[in-house]
């Protein structure tokens, strides 16, 4: 799997999160649609088939970003 970029993991997720308290508080068709398209999105970004398994592997993901470290070099963040 091609793993994603930290920002772009962190906006899926988002997207999904947006998505499903709306659902939540108000279903409608169109929430619905909106649900499953960010489950979508982070089902393929994550290479996982179930929401469930996705937010497992984006958070395995995100544990991983965390323990990078980052070294400024002339206005250049380089991940080591």
């Amino acid at each position: 799997m091609i793993l994603p970029a930290e920002r772009e993991l962190r906006t899926v997720l988002a997207r999904f999160a947006q998505a499903r308290i709306d659902h939540d508080v108000c279903p409608t068709g169109s929430t619905s649609r909106i649900l499953e398209d960010a489950t979508y999105t982070l089902c393929v970004l994550t290479g996982a088939r179930t929401a469930e398994q996705a937010l497992r592997t984006a958070d395995t993901l995100l544990e991983q970003y965390a323990g990078r470290v980052t070294v400024s070099v002339e206005d250049e963040t380089l991940a080591a």
